[in-house]
């Protein structure tokens, strides 16, 4: 990766107490089953190219089927889609839930017998078997604690925010603020939901430098965003200003490389989409699973 670095957290990777020391190889008793994977975003977001690869991998080798849809950030539509699914006779459910509004049609999935796996981002439900994710409030954390030091522990900050009401939203906010609220000379001037999409980001943020709000550094819950900043901050001629995002897409990591994004948290979404495939098939042949699998952070930075 040349220049780029990487500064690993170590988190704790929960694994299950039966003995399955290789997950996922239940299936080579040659069970077939249908898995549905409810993605919240759009079937080209960087990020979710990556966790359905991951799934189909796993899916190939275990011989699975999977059947993808994506909610466009709509949780209404995300709602019809996994009853839809659950009608179509899925033996399991993969949801990387848009908010906690799909909770009543979860329920519904679950009230049919199909077991629930979240991905990324949770949900409120105690009905779900199991969560993969990474720590997003580590992340945040992360992210906050690298940017006050870049800083020299002093400056104004906006803070962009993504989905409102979504766990990844809420988490890496929560964290982020956590650890600049150690340093009481950095502000968060002007915090504002862009809903992870790179145009709203752009426009948000254009607007806020037109109001002649003076911004020192930038974070935002995901590097789509990070970059819709970035492209609002050069056509309104703002200089000096860091960015960091979240979420290791490969625009940001070339955009890390030439020095114009300071840093990006790094989630690893094929290891999720690989890792939900596994347990899920884990679960359905009889074998115990964990109640949430943590997957490794890492900060990348020139």
């Amino acid at each position: 990766m040349g220049r780029v670095h990487f500064i690993m957290m170590s988190l704790v990777f929960l694994v299950c107490c039966a003995g399955n020391e290789h997950p996922g190889t239940a299936a080579e008793d040659g069970d077939h089953y249908s898995i549905g994977l409810a993605i919240c975003m759009t079937p080209d977001t960087p990020f979710f190219v990556s966790l359905l690869e991951g799934a189909e991998e796993s899916a190939a080798r275990l011989g699975v089927e999977i059947i993808a849809v994506y909610a466009y950030e709509d949780a209404s539509l995300q709602s019809r889609q996994i009853v839809n699914l659950a009608r179509e006779g899925i033996d399991a459910l993969l949801l990387n839930p848009v908010s906690d509004s799909v909770i009543a049609a979860l329920d519904t999935v679950i009230s049919m017998g199909i077991p629930v796996f979240t991905i990324d981002r949770g949900i409120s439900s105690d009905g779900v078997v199991c969560h993969i994710a990474s720590d997003n409030r580590a992340g945040g954390r992360m992210a906050g604690d690298y940017l006050a030091e870049a800083l020299n522990r002093e400056g104004r900050v906006v803070e962009i925010m993504g989905t409102e009401g979504s766990s990844a939203a809420a988490e890496r906010g929560f964290g982020f603020r956590e650890a600049l609220d150690a340093h009481a000379d950095i502000e968060i001037v002007r915090s504002f939901h862009a809903g992870f999409d790179r145009s709203l980001a752009k426009e948000g943020f254009l607007e806020l430098l037109r109001d002649s709000v003076r911004v020192d550094a930038v974070f935002a819950h995901n590097d789509d965003m990070i970059l819709g900043a970035m492209e609002a901050a050069g056509t309104a001629g703002a200089e000096h200003i860091l960015f960091i995002g979240f979420d290791a897409i490969d625009e940001a990591i070339d955009a890390v490389e030439r020095g114009e994004l300071l840093a990006t948290v790094a989630q690893r979404p094929a290891e999720m989409g690989r890792l939900g495939v596994e347990t899920a098939v884990d679960y359905l042949s009889g074998l115990e699973v964990p109640d949430s699998i943590i997957v490794d952070l890492a900060l990348i930075l020139r």
